[in-house]
C-alpha cells in the first residue's frame, strides 16, 4: 500500500517539476518582451504628441472643424466599444479586467435604452463575447503581443466608417494602460467623435500682438485637417494597442512567476508527504521483522514434556 502511494507521489512530483520548467521559461520570455514593448510605447509618444499639435495648428490656422468626426451627435442611440484583449491566456486577470469593464458599460447602455456593438480585438474577447451572444462587429486578432500600425489602421478605418455612416453615435476604446512594469490599469477612452479641446489652441492662431506663426499650408488647412483627423484616430488606436501589448506581457510575467512559486511550494509539500509515507513503510517493515523474530525466539525456548505411565508401577518417561 505504501509502495503504491510512493509511486503515485513520485509521478505527481515529476509532473509538477515539468510544469515548473514551462512556467519559468514563460516568465523569462515575458520579462524580456516587457522591455521591448515598453520601448515601443515610448517611441510612439512623440508621433502621437506631434500629430496632436499639427491638428491644433491646422484648426487655429483656419481649418474647418465641421468634420463629422468632430461633431457630437444630439442623442447617443448606439455605442461602439473597441475591446482590446490578448490572443492567448496565462496572463492572470488581464483579459478578465477588460471584459468586465466592457460588460459593465454595456449594462449601463442597456439600462438607459441605448444599443451597442462590440469590436473584439484579440481572440479572448472574441470567444468570450461571442459565447455570451453579445452584438459583435468585425473581429481582429493574431497580433496582440506585437501590434503594427497596419493593424491600427485597419481597425481605425472600420470604426470611422461605422461612425461616418451613422451606424454608431460614439466609439470608445477599452484597454489596459501600461504605467510601469508593476502597475497597469483598465481605461475607457472616447475615440470618436474627437473632443473639441484636441483641435483648439495651437501655434497657428494669431498671437496677442496680432502676428501669426510663420506657417504655410499646401493645400488649404481644411483639406489637410480632413485628411489628418483619420490619421490621428489611427495613432490613438495604435497607442492603445501598444499599451495593451506591454500590459499583457507584464501580467503574464507576474502570473508565471506566481505559478512557478506555487509549483515549488507544491513540490516541497509532496516531497514531505512522500518522505513521511516512506518512513511509515520502513517503520512498518521493521516492526514486522521484530515481531517475527520475537515469535520465533519464543517458540524455540519452549519445552514439550510428555508423561507416560506404564502398566506396572508408576514409571514416568520424560521426553523433550
Amino acid at each position: 500500500m505504501a509502495g503504491g502511494q510512493e509511486r503515485i507521489l513520485r509521478g505527481r512530483i515529476r509532473s509538477v517539476q515539468a510544469t515548473k520548467k514551462i512556467t519559468r521559461a514563460m516568465e523569462l520570455i515575458a520579462a524580456s518582451r516587457i522591455v521591448k514593448a515598453q520601448q515601443r510605447v515610448l517611441a510612439a509618444v512623440p508621433y502621437s504628441e506631434q500629430i496632436t499639435e499639427v491638428v491644433r495648428d491646422l484648426a487655429a490656422a483656419g481649418g474647418s472643424t465641421d468634420s463629422p468626426l468632430l461633431g457630437n451627435r444630439e442623442s447617443i442611440k448606439k455605442v461602439c466599444y473597441v475591446s482590446i484583449t490578448a490572443d492567448r491566456g496565462l496572463c492572470g486577470g488581464y483579459n478578465s479586467g477588460v471584459l468586465r469593464a466592457t460588460e459593465a458599460e454595456i449594462r449601463v447602455d442597456v439600462k438607459e435604452g441605448r444599443d451597442y456593438i462590440v469590436v473584439p480585438v484579440g481572440r479572448k474577447a472574441d470567444g468570450y463575447l461571442r459565447f455570451r451572444d453579445y452584438n459583435l462587429g468585425s473581429p481582429y486578432n493574431g497580433f496582440s503581443d506585437q501590434p503594427s500600425y497596419a493593424n491600427a489602421k485597419e481597425i481605425g478605418e472600420y470604426v470611422v466608417d461605422l461612425y461616418a455612416t451613422g451606424a454608431v453615435d460614439k466609439v470608445v476604446l477599452v484597454y489596459t494602460r501600461f504605467i510601469t512594469s508593476g502597475s497597469q490599469e483598465v481605461v475607457l477612452r472616447p475615440l470618436v467623435p474627437l473632443e473639441r479641446e484636441v483641435v483648439e489652441g495651437g501655434d497657428g492662431k494669431p498671437g496677442t500682438d496680432g502676428a501669426s506663426a510663420d506657417y504655410e499650408y499646401e493645400p488649404d488647412p481644411t483639406s489637410i485637417l480632413e485628411t489628418l483627423i483619420p490619421r490621428y484616430i489611427e495613432a490613438r488606436i495604435y497607442a492603445a494597442l501598444l499599451n495593451a501589448a506591454a500590459s499583457e506581457h507584464a501580467f503574464r510575467q507576474r502570473a508565471m512567476k506566481s505559478a512557478t512559486d506555487n509549483a515549488e511550494e507544491l513540490i516541497k509539500n509532496l516531497s514531505r508527504i512522500m518522505n513521511r509515507a516512506r518512513q511509515d513503510s520502513i517503520t512498518t517493515e521493521i516492526m514486522e521483522i521484530v515481531s517475527g523474530a520475537e515469535a520465533l525466539s519464543g517458540d524455540s525456548g519452549k519445552h514439550v514434556r510428555l508423561v507416560e505411565i506404564g502398566p506396572i508401577g508408576n514409571s514416568e518417561f520424560a521426553k523433550q
